[in-house]
C-alpha cells in the first residue's frame, strides 16, 4: 500500500507564535489537510512551547474525534515525565519518541540505540500501556544491529530520520548514497517486525525515490516542506501533491 501522510503542525504553529494572534489556525489548517486526504496530524510539542503549544493539543485531539475520526494523532517528543502526562491526556494513536534536547531547533539524530537501550525498555513499555503505537526515531546509517535492539525494546516502528537525505537537494550522488543506507535500515527493520516511518526535509521532489527504494514505508510526517508548498499552492493543493509523491492515487 502507499505510505500514508501525516501533516506535521509545528511550522504553522511557529507562524502563529510570531503575533500571539489566533492566526493562521493550527485547528484550521489541520482541518484543511485531513479534508484533502491527510492520513493524520503531527505535533513536537517542545518544552518552551516555541512551536506548538500545551494548549493545541486537546483541540487537535476533538478535531480528529469529532470531523476525522479514521484519521491518526502522532505526537513527537523526548520521553519526559511531562511528555508522558501530554500524551495521557491527549491520547495519540502514535507517539514517536526522539532524544532530543529540550534546546534543539529541530530533532537532528537518531537514538543511540545501545547506549539507551534500559532507558528505552521503561519508556517504551509506559507509552505502549496508554494505548500508544511506538515509533522510535532512528538513524538511518544502515546499522541493522542498533534496529534490532529497537525492536528488543518493544517499539513497534522506527521513523528513520531522513534529514540528510533532504540536505542532499543539489548533489544527487551523495543524496543516492544516503538513500541506500535508509533503504537498508528500512530492510532491517523489516526482517525483525518493525515497521517503517520517514520523515525530515522530505519533499515532492524527494519522496519518490525514497518510496521506491522502500515501498513497504508506512507513513512520511512532513511539516516544513509541506508548510512552504502551501504558501505557493494552498494547504489542500499542497496536500494532494504530496500524497501523489507518496504514491497515492488522488
Amino acid at each position: 500500500m502507499p505510505a500514508k501522510l501525516s501533516v506535521n503542525l509545528n511550522a504553522i504553529a511557529m507562524l502563529r507564535n510570531r503575533r500571539d494572534l489566533p492566526w493562521p489556525s493550527v485547528t484550521g489548517l489541520g482541518r484543511i489537510a485531513l479534508a484533502a486526504g491527510a492520513s493524520g496530524l503531527t505535533v513536537h510539542p517542545r518544552p518552551d512551547q516555541r512551536h506548538v503549544r500545551f494548549s493545541d493539543l486537546p483541540e487537535i485531539r476533538a478535531l480528529i474525534d469529532d470531523e476525522f475520526p479514521e484519521a491518526e494523532f502522532n505526537i513527537e517528543g523526548y520521553p519526559s515525565d511531562e511528555f508522558f502526562d501530554l500524551c495521557a491526556s491527549a491520547e495519540p494513536e502514535q507517539v514517536t519518541l526522539v532524544p532530543d534536547d529540550p534546546t534543539q531547533a529541530t530533532s537532528d539524530h537518531g537514538w543511540n540505540f545501545r547506549e539507551n537501550r534500559e532507558l528505552l525498555v521503561d519508556v517504551v513499555a509506559k507509552y505502549k500501556a496508554i494505548g500508544c503505537r511506538v515509533s522510535l526515531f532512528a538513524d538511518g546509517d544502515g546499522d541493522a544491529e542498533a534496529v534490532k535492539i529497537a525492536r528488543e525494546v518493544g517499539a513497534d516502528r522506527i521513523e528513520l530520520y531522513t534529514g540528510p537525505y533532504g540536505g542532499c537537494y543539489d548533489d544527487p550522488q551523495k543524496a543516492a548514497i544516503i538513500l541506500e543506507a535508509l533503504g537498508k535500515t528500512a530492510d532491517a527493520a523489516f526482517a525483525n517486525g518493525l515497521d517503517v516511518n520517514a520523515g525530515h526535509d522530505l519533499t515532492v521532489a524527494n519522496l519518490p525515490a525514497l518510496l521506491k527504494r522502500i515501498p513497504k514505508l508506512a507513513e512520511t510526517s512532513i511539516g516544513h516542506g509541506l508548510t512552504a508548498d502551501a504558501l505557493e499552492y494552498g494547504m489542500a493543493e499542497t496536500v494532494r501533491r504530496f500524497r501523489r509523491a507518496c504514491g497515492q492515487v488522488v
